[in-house]
């Protein structure tokens, strides 16, 4: 080979190592299949998948390469120059891909792309940072046992994924906002971007910040649902902004004459529930499924996180009277139906939580702060537990790491000249409404929005994607800051039936296992034949004997009935959903309170029926046709019966 020929190959060879460096430093994306393979309604739509390939940790070339999940929803414009808008889920731990239902006919479609991603570690991302730690904490909170004891055992639980990851190579300092602001870039460049719109929710409102301050030319608009103001308070506030969101819903009832009549001195029961749940846990049966003892135990930690939880949704907050005085009842059949929505609140991926929340959160906060401030509150005895333990966990966490965790410089917020939209919950009980004050001092151009009557993410409603809408495809035009004054007001439920069975009816219809239903469909079609059937040989007077008449005519009345309360109770169910579907866990509003008369009469005639029939047996004609209707009906109340309504 020539002199020449070897320069120009050493060029080569130059060009495209610098070019796979860059190319290595950047990441990569790779296209994948729909993370979504069940749902039809998604296969019909311009998504795409994706898995962007980025180094775990940006400061070091050689670490390991993790893979995140990422899907674009294409603009119903068919724009190839649309501008895109990438939402950042909170948690932090939640997955951003499986919020696809919120985006995927969001308003802000029309013009634009959606890309939503899963943070590091989280959702479809790989590798998954412990995923099964929220069901551990599950079966802890399940048990009847002290707060320290839970604390302890959290504690243990957490610091055992800790160890599995350091065991696996997982970098788990790598896990912070600093990091997913670099994913992010790097996702913005290989999509093509110049600069997008960033929408942050949550936790995810804090790594919108970060992103910003560090990469501020990739921001095109900021938009932070329910935002975190200042990191070093995050925790240490918790008490304070959960009692004070409380505080509005005591005060509200209070002034509302049929709420207080129902549920009075709601204050008052609230502290008084407390302390009884201290001195007497109460247990309920639960789905072996999700606890393995097939018991969750409350205790008064569980009741403060389960109303605590229950701000965060406007229609939970309408039922937060109902739940605090069925807690004060002890209605174990109704509380039994609220495990799985504890269930759902730990659903997210913990590893990630605590290598981030461990990584820049809680050390940035003081545990005499946050006793301090939960001080205040004698009734509430201590705060909130499953937020304290946290400290605890990072203590334990952070014991070797050698360096010193310092907040986040986000100084060049007050630089970047790009509007900034922030919605602020009423109720919200973890970022209140000061925090979007707060947050829009950091800015040039921030504009609170106050989600009058709603939780936490008001951004998420119907009101609230309009107004983002609005902002982002013309965000020179002035925000309607009063946009959510004609939200309708917090309508507090009373007058419920309690049944339990009414909840296990709507999950088991919901879900439509065929092989469970199969024989009451069956049994529904006899009835319907058997009664149109029968009706018509009855008018045209086609039996002889008043015992075969009987027994038809008992027959034909027992499924009208039957059919008729199982018809009405599903109607219900369909219209109780609607309005407010967590009234379902309890029983029905007392309008509807006919359709249990209904189905009491329908097991007094089957009683009759079935009893007339064994009487008169010998002489009844075509008795096995007979004894399949009565059968059909049996097997209905058998299936009301089990679901707990009858």
């Amino acid at each position: 080979m020539s002199f020449y020929m070897k320069n120009i190959t050493a060029i080569v060879l130059l060009v495209f190592s610098c070019f796979t460096s860059i190319q290595s430093q950047n990441g990569s994306l790779q296209k994948t299949e729909t993370f979504f393979p069940n749902a039809d309604v998604l296969k019909e739509d311009r998504i795409a998948y994706k898995f962007l390939s980025v180094p775990e940790n940006w400061d070091d070339p050689k670490s390991n390469t993790i893979k995140i999940a990422v899907s674009i929803l294409k603009n119903k414009s068919n724009k190839t120059d649309a501008d895109a808008v990438v939402f950042i889920q909170g948690g932090p731990g939640a997955s951003g891909v499986q919020n696809i239902g919120s985006w995927y006919k969001h308003p802000l479609r029309e013009k634009n792309d959606i890309v939503l991603f899963d943070i590091r570690g989280t959702g479809f991302s790989e590798p998954r940072l412990c995923p099964d730690l929220g069901k551990k904490f599950m079966e802890i909170l399940a048990k009847n046992q002290s707060e320290t004891e839970d604390e302890k055992q959290k504690t243990a639980e957490a610091l055992s994924c800790k160890q599995d990851l350091l065991n696996q190579g997982v970098d788990i300092e790598a896990y912070n906002s600093l990091s997913v602001s670099q994913d992010l870039h790097a996702l913005k460049t290989l999509l093509g971007y110049s600069n997008w719109h960033v929408y942050g929710a949550s936790y995810g409102t804090y790594m919108a910040q970060v992103y910003a301050n560090m990469y501020p030319t990739d921001i095109k608009t900021l938009s932070l649902d329910s935002s975190i103001s200042d990191i070093s308070t995050y925790y240490t506030k918790n008490t304070t902004n959960y009692i004070s969101s409380l505080s509005k819903v005591f005060k509200k009832c209070l002034n509302d004459s049929v709420c207080n009549d129902q549920y009075p001195d709601l204050e008052q029961v609230y502290y008084k529930t407390i302390a009884d749940l201290e001195e007497q846990p109460i247990t309920v049966k639960v789905d072996k499924k999700l606890i393995e003892s097939g018991e969750f135990t409350y205790n008064s930690e569980d009741f403060k996180i389960a109303i605590q939880q229950a701000l965060y949704h406007k229609k939970l907050v309408e039922v937060i009277p109902l739940l605090i005085y069925q807690f004060q009842e002890r209605n174990e059949d109704a509380l039994g139906n609220l495990v799985p929505a504890f269930s759902s609140l730990l659903g997210m991926d913990y590893g990630v939580y605590y290598c981030v929340s461990c990584n820049e959160t809680l050390p940035n906060n003081k545990i005499s702060e946050y006793q301090t401030d939960a001080s205040r509150y004698k009734g509430l005895k201590g705060g909130v537990s499953f937020y304290k333990s946290d400290f605890k966990v990072c203590e334990k966490w952070n014991l070797s790491r050698q360096d010193t965790i310092v907040p986040y410089d986000l100084s060049k917020l007050s630089s970047i000249s790009s509007p900034v939209l922030i919605f602020s919950g009423e109720y919200d009980p973890i970022t209140p409404v000061g925090n979007g004050d707060e947050v829009a001092r950091k800015f040039k151009n921030g504009y609170t929005v106050i989600g009058h009557n709603l939780g936490h993410v008001p951004g998420f409603t119907k009101t609230g994607n309009q107004v983002a809408e609005a902002f982002i495809n013309d965000p020179d035009k002035q925000i309607d800051v009063s946009a959510f004054n004609n939200e309708d007001a917090v309508d507090f439920v009373n007058g419920v039936v309690i049944n339990p069975g009414v909840s296990k009816v709507g999950n088991n219809l919901s879900k439509i296992n065929l092989v469970f239903l199969l024989p009451l469909f069956v049994a529904l079609l006899i009835m319907f034949v058997f009664v149109f059937t029968y009706v018509t040989k009855l008018v045209k007077k086609q039996y002889n004997t008043n015992s075969d008449k009987i027994i038809r005519v008992l027959s034909i009345l027992t499924s009208i009935v039957g059919i008729t309360g199982l018809i009405s109770l599903v109607l219900a169910l369909m219209k109780v959903a609607g309005q407010n579907y967590f009234v379902l866990a309890f029983g029905l509003p007392e309008n509807f309170n006919y359709i249990f008369t209904v189905l009491l009469i329908f097991s007094v005639l089957l009683f009759i029926t079935m009893l007339y029939f064994i009487v008169r047996i010998k002489i009844i004609n075509d008795r096995s046709i007979v004894f399949s209707v009565l059968f059909s009906n049996i097997l209905l109340f058998t299936y009301l019966f089990y679901w707990g309504v009858l």
